[in-house]
Order: structure tokens, then C-alpha cells, then sequence
């Protein structure tokens, strides 16, 4: 287990302002509202006899909300008494992945910090924001009680881990990119730990506070799934001769949660130019939400084809892959090291921060991936990097064992069991405390 060796304080001027405007939006709900107070006086002293209550705090996309499932899962696991909470907003992908996996959900307003730190918008609308969305998070931590709150990144997260600290909860934090985020930049300010998934991550955090885990992969993804099994479920026909299943390759293109325009458009002009050429290929394409219904109205159907907007058993497409063109997400990032799989990564040049360059960079240097950017991304170009890879078995035997020695495949477990460490810490000093006010 690596820890960081620098420490690094992100952001000191903004910090300053966050503080005060933390400090002045929690008088004013003070005031606005008596649950922050009675919160305060009332909320019942968690005996280490009752049921684990933990908060999550993710959403926005499925690189902040999964790593959330996974850790949910393995507390599950180590106790299944264990309840667990979702929060997020309201209309978003959280709100129907979370009931989907099994776990309660509850929404509240998400507050969105921007850059330049010094802006109109976080200097006059900011504050306002914070402070309603501040109200709503002290009610629904009100409501649940919870031991502990765990922020896996996204706007929403930011006002609930906030809401948290306030009061007075503890609070852990998951950074799943290779460069922080904004909102768990400035959080981890206050978090009683930091989770990262890459040792150079650490260095963006402060070093008492942080711990390299890796990222927290789905229990559904741990479990392994046949390849014939996996791809007799996309394609039905599949295996029905031993000689073309032995054969056989499938690519998987993943266009992101909401659909990656960029990458759709080049597949939409090389898919059936592959398709003919090459008798034992198939393709399962995950377009996104978005962007489905333009590309299933010029799409050809075909037998080797599976299409869909999301991939709501990406068990089974990881299993049935032999190799992945995707955007360079956190999450998809870490599935691919932890699945083992040879991969195309074509980094969003429109996010903040650079982040899925800097993750697809580090994904070349750990498993030697093939990066394509933006800019170079045509189908031409596309197609030759398909054809090269999936005809050298000995690249991708080497991009595969790579990809499996980079990845901590035991990361939620491990994370899970630090959060319990803290809550049992904690309950052990409240003990303590009462014991010594009623000596």
C-alpha cells in the first residue's frame, strides 16, 4: 500500500474563500432553518451495537457512481445489516443505476463550482446555491443518522460531503482519476482520509490523509463470466460452429454514459466495411443515452452487430471483449486493467482538467494501451489501430497481462475495511468521552 510522499495543499486562496462562505452559509441555515440545531443537540449517540449507517455521495457520471456500488457491495458483504443510502440528483444517472443495484436513493440540488476559482458566478450565485443545497443535505443527514459519509467525486457530492463535516460526521473521499477533480481538490481539505487510485495522484492531496488503494471495481465485474457464455448473450447464434467461435474476435466500443460524438461518427463509417471484410469479427457498441436514437436510425442492422444506448451488464461485455475502444474515463479506465483487455482509448477533449488525457497517458505507460486523440480520430485511422492489434496475438497477450498487474483487483475491500476502521475508531473515542463526563 503506497502513500503519498509530498504534501501538496491545493488551492490556499480559494480554500480561504470556501471556508468563509462555509462558515456564513452554515449561521445563515442555522437561522433559515432549526434542523442544522437540532441535529446538533438531538441526533442519538451511535452505539457500536447498532446497524452501520453509511452516506454515499456520488453521481453525474458512472466513474463517480460505481466505485460507490463497489464499496457498498463489500460493506454488504462484511455486514449484511449494514444500511446504506445513495445521495445525488434528482433526473440523473445515479437515479436509476442506484434502485437498479439494490440500494435506497435520495436526491437533493447539486451546487456547481467553476473555474476561474475568482468568477462572477462563484463569487455571487455560488453562495446562494451552496446554502439551499446545504438545507436540503442537512435534512436528508438528519433523516439517516449515518456513522460516515463517502464522496466519490461529482458536483453533488460536494455540499453533502460539505453538509457532513458540518456536522460533525466523518468523512472519507475517493478520487478515481489520475489528476483530482474540483470538488474532492477542495474537500479534501476536510476529509478525515483520501482514497486515490494511482500513486501519482497522492501528490495533489495532503500526505497524512492520503492512502493508494486503486479504484473499487464492481462485484458483478470480480465475478468471472465464461467468453462463450458472455457472448452467446449479445449474440445468440454465437458457437453454433466450434471452428468460427474459435475464430472469432469481438470488439467493444463504449461511447460513455451519454454518448461520445466524436467516437460514434467514426464507427458509424468503418462498422460495416468491417463487418464484410472480416467474417469473425463482431461488435457490440454501447453508443450512449443521447446519442442512440440518431445512430440506431443509420445503422444497418447485421447479425454480428449488437447495439444499445447503455450497457447495463457490462460483465458480460468485458468477458465476451477481446478488444475495447472507449473514452478514457476513470472507471472505464480501471475496468479495462482489471478485466485484463487490449484497448483503444480516445480521451474527451471538452472535460475539465485535462483529466481523460492525463488517465489515458497513464494507461499507455501502465498497459500500453493505444491512444488516439481527438484531433487524429477518423475512421480511417480508427480502423488501421482495430486491424493492427487484433492481428498480433503476442500485443495483446502483452497488453492483457499488463493491464492485470497494474490493477489492485482487492480495492473495495480494502476500502471498505479502512471506513469500518474509522467508524470503529470513532465510536471507541465517544465511548471513551462519555465515560470519563459520567466518571
Amino acid at each position: 500500500m503506497a502513500t503519498a510522499t509530498t504534501l501538496l495543499v491545493p488551492f490556499p486562496k480559494f480554500a480561504s474563500l470556501i471556508s468563509h462562505q462555509i462558515t456564513l452559509s452554515y449561521q445563515l441555515s442555522r437561522c433559515l432553518s432549526l434542523t442544522a440545531t437540532a441535529t446538533a443537540t438531538a441526533t442519538p449517540t451511535n452505539h457500536p451495537s447498532s446497524n452501520l449507517r453509511v452516506v454515499f455521495a456520488a453521481g453525474g457520471t458512472g466513474s463517480h457512481l460505481y466505485p460507490a456500488v463497489a464499496i457498498a457491495d463489500e460493506l454488504k458483504l462484511a455486514n449484511p445489516a449494514t444500511e446504506l443510502l445513495f445521495i445525488g440528483n434528482p433526473k440523473s444517472v445515479e437515479s436509476a443505476a442506484v434502485p437498479s443495484s439494490g440500494y435506497n436513493f435520495a436526491s437533493v440540488p447539486s451546487v456547481r463550482l467553476t473555474r476561474p476559482f475568482i468568477s462572477p458566478h462563484n463569487l455571487f450565485f455560488f453562495p446562494y446555491r451552496l446554502l439551499r443545497s446545504l438545507i436540503h443535505c442537512f435534512r436528508r443527514l438528519r433523516d439517516f443518522n449515518p456513522h460516515i459519509v463517502v464522496g466519490t467525486g461529482g458536483h453533488v457530492s460536494f455540499p453533502i460531503c460539505l453538509a457532513a463535516k458540518l456536522k460533525g460526521i466523518k468523512l472519507v473521499i475517493h478520487e478515481q482519476n489520475s489528476a483530482p477533480g474540483l470538488a474532492n481538490s477542495v474537500l479534501a481539505l476536510f476529509a478525515d482520509a483520501i482514497f486515490v487510485a494511482f500513486n501519482s495522484t497522492a501528490d495533489s492531496f495532503p500526505r497524512e490523509k492520503c492512502v493508494v488503494y486503486g479504484n473499487p471495481v464492481r462485484l458483478s465485474l470480480r465475478n468471472k463470466v465464461s467468453k462463450d457464455a458472455a457472448r452467446s448473450h449479445f449474440f445468440p447464434g454465437y458457437g453454433k460452429s466450434s471452428e468460427s467461435a474459435c475464430k472469432a474476435k469481438v470488439l467493444l466500443v463504449l461511447g460513455g454514459s451519454y454518448g461520445a460524438n466524436a467516437v460514434n461518427i467514426a464507427m458509424l463509417n468503418l462498422y460495416y466495411h468491417m463487418l464484410r471484410q472480416n467474417s469473425s469479427l463482431y461488435i457490440i457498441w454501447q453508443t450512449g443515452v443521447e446519442s442512440y436514437d440518431e445512430m440506431d436510425s443509420l445503422v444497418k442492422n447485421h447479425p454480428r452487430l449488437y447495439m444499445s444506448p447503455f450497457m447495463h451488464c457490462m460483465d458480460m461485455a468485458y468477458a465476451a471483449a477481446d478488444l475495447i475502444v472507449s473514452r478514457a474515463g476513470a472507471m472505464t479506465c480501471y475496468e479495462i486493467l482489471a478485466t485484463g483487455k487490449p484497448s483503444i482509448l480516445i480521451p474527451s477533449p471538452i472535460l475539465s482538467e485535462g483529466n481523460q488525457f492525463k488517465n489515458a497517458s497513464l494507461m499507455a505507460d501502465l498497459a500500453g494501451v493505444k491512444v488516439i486523440t481527438e484531433d487524429e480520430l477518423d475512421s480511417s485511422t480508427l480502423a488501421i489501430a482495430i486491424e493492427q492489434i487484433l492481428r498480433d496475438e503476442k500485443k495483446m497477450k502483452d497488453m492483457s497481462e499488463r493491464a492485470l498487474k497494474a490493477a489492485n483487483h482487492n480495492a473495495a475491500a480494502e476500502i471498505a475495511k479502512h471506513i469500518l476502521a474509522l467508524v470503529n475508531q470513532s465510536t471507541k473515542k465517544e465511548e471513551l468521552t462519555g465515560n470519563k463526563i459520567g466518571a
